[in-house]
């Protein structure tokens, strides 16, 4: 099989016609654009149904700062090396209640040694958690590839739930309607600029954009030609009461909690038991459904000391690794963290509950800033939330045959050591999605690859870095579908590690020669 060296020291290995080097397409890509039919500042005068152009402006300095916002946004902080761009902002309103704010940035068509102008392909970006803010890194990146690239902050400002209290369609925004009026205004906007659509469009997201992305396939089958989609939260209000779940658990009572300092021994611990199941003992866990640790294996026998646990922190920590589940029925509400995620708890099991699963209860679900999460009962959670959010903001939908039949692709990733979207739900989707869709007609069209010691989205201890974005394209463009894609590590800046992603349920194992370092010494198989 042919193998593409990319950045980073990744490579990927896809099923097809063999695809000439990499360097070969680089030198293929077009250097200038299309004439643009518009000059940027002139889009200002656009016509667009249901949206207004509020600026345009030409971009040059190679530098950006995103405007101050609310909700967490890095305002000050500047995009740096740039090429040329049109930014244009609009404003969309499909309903009267609306308020959704995007930003298209279109590469200036060049030629010169600053801008290689437009790829002729439309890349968008997702938000996360409650979103409220325009991505704009995400947009930096996809711009600085060539590509005409969108995003919105779905409606109002600011990362929690506050916006939809009283205000439906803005909820319906945020779940999937801002995300489809972008897409049709960013069409629209690059056709006016250019004289001509994308050629082909792409989704690019993680956590909520990768919930953004299932919407997408799911809802607009016609939006995108490939998804992108890592860690996707699509069970949205049921990964939520998972969250309030961990913190009542770490919280039962005050000999329950589980002080951070001790995540390293328990990490340790499930190390020992689980990673030198894949031939390799590496620091990583290639497959962590194979091997069942329990913490009770560090339960304190005398005094309590920092080297073990006590009873009541082995049952919370039993509890992270357990499903949420209805007590009453037994039935499994959404799935439990892996073994080796223990040095991330802290941002679910930390001193206080997380914020957004708060946000869901308190503005949402019963409209009141002073609910108490302790008071939440897990026999009638699902009902209560499904009732308030769960048709606009779960993307649980598993027949993607409308969106395969007309050649869209999903590329699904996941990092097992996940420590806020549990991994295992993204593996009961694709399941589902085979199921559905028929797992021989829909191999060439989907494909989930899970990540060891990659923690949520990007960073943690295993190989967490491939260059997504030409996966995807491989796949969708020289129908090259991915078998085998080699990710790297990275310290301070340099390559320390590369290890093949085998597409699920396949897992790396080593060949027991060579170094543990080097993906060439991996080989892919079904566990």
């Amino acid at each position: 099989m042919p193998a593409l060296a990319i950045a980073a020291g990744a490579a990927i290995v896809m099923t097809g016609n063999p695809a000439p080097p990499r360097h070969l397409f680089a030198q293929a890509r077009p250097r200038t654009g299309p004439s643009p039919a518009r000059t940027c500042e002139t889009l200002t005068a656009l016509t667009l149904s249901g949206a207004t152009i509020t600026s345009a402006e030409s971009v040059s300095s190679g530098t950006f700062t995103p405007p101050a916002t609310t909700g967490g946004s890095p305002s000050g902080r500047g995009l740096t090396n740039l090429p040329p761009f049109c930014r244009v902002a609009a404003t969309l309103r499909p309903s009267p209640d609306s308020d959704i704010k995007i930003e298209v940035w279109l590469p200036a068509p060049g030629g010169d040694a600053q801008s290689s102008g437009w790829n002729g392909k439309l890349q968008s970006v997702g938000n996360g958690a409650w979103a409220g803010v325009i991505p704009y890194p995400a947009l930096g990146a996809a711009l600085s590839g060539g590509y005409a690239t969108a995003g919105t902050d779905t409606g109002h400002t600011g990362n929690d739930a506050r916006f939809a209290v009283g205000h439906p369609e803005k909820l319906v925004d945020y779940g999937y309607r801002a995300v489809h009026e972008m897409t049709i205004a960013a069409k629209e906007i690059v056709a006016a600029f250019y004289g001509s659509r994308p050629a082909i469009s792409y989704w690019n997201s993680c956590s909520t954009g990768g919930r953004q992305g299932l919407m997408e396939a799911q809802r607009f089958p016609a939006d995108y030609d490939g998804i992108i989609a890592g860690a996707p939260v699509y069970e949205r209000t049921r990964q939520l009461i998972w969250e309030l779940w961990i913190a009542q658990a770490v919280h039962k009572n005050d000999a329950s909690y589980i002080p951070p300092a001790i995540y390293p021994l328990i990490h340790r611990a499930a190390l020992a038991m689980c990673d030198a199941r894949d031939g390799a003992t590496d620091g990583l866990i290639e497959n962590p459904l194979a091997c069942r640790f329990d913490p009770k294996t560090l339960q304190c026998t005398g005094s309590d000391t920092s080297a073990c646990l006590t009873a009541a922190q082995v049952e919370a920590a039993r509890k992270i690794y357990a499903p949420a589940v209805n007590p009453r029925t037994g039935q499994e509400i959404y799935p439990g963290m892996q073994p080796g995620s223990e040095l991330g708890w802290s941002s679910l099991a930390g001193p206080q509950p997380a914020g957004e699963a708060m946000d869901l209860f308190k503005y949402l679900v019963f409209n009141n800033e002073q609910w108490d999460y302790r008071a939440l009962t897990f026999d009638s959670a699902v009902a209560l939330t499904d009732r308030a959010a769960g048709d606009v903001l779960n993307a649980t939908d598993a027949n993607l045959k409308p969106y395969f039949e007309r050649g869209g692709k999903l590329l699904l990733y996941h990092g097992w050591n996940d420590q806020l979207v549990a991994p295992v739900s993204t593996v009961n989707y694709y399941n589902r999605v085979l199921a559905k869709t028929g797992a021989a007609k829909s191999a060439g069209s989907v494909r989930l690859f899970m990540m060891p010691g990659m923690t949520h989205c990007a960073g943690g201890e295993g190989p967490n870095a491939f260059d997504k974005i030409d996966v995807i394209e491989q796949w969708v463009e020289h129908r090259l579908t991915p078998i085998r894609i080699v990710a790297s590590h990275s310290t301070d800046g340099k390559t320390d590690r590369t290890r093949p992603l085998c597409p699920y349920p396949q897992v790396a194992a080593y060949r027991k020669s060579g170094s543990i370092d080097d993906e060439t010494n991996f080989v892919c198989k079904l566990p």
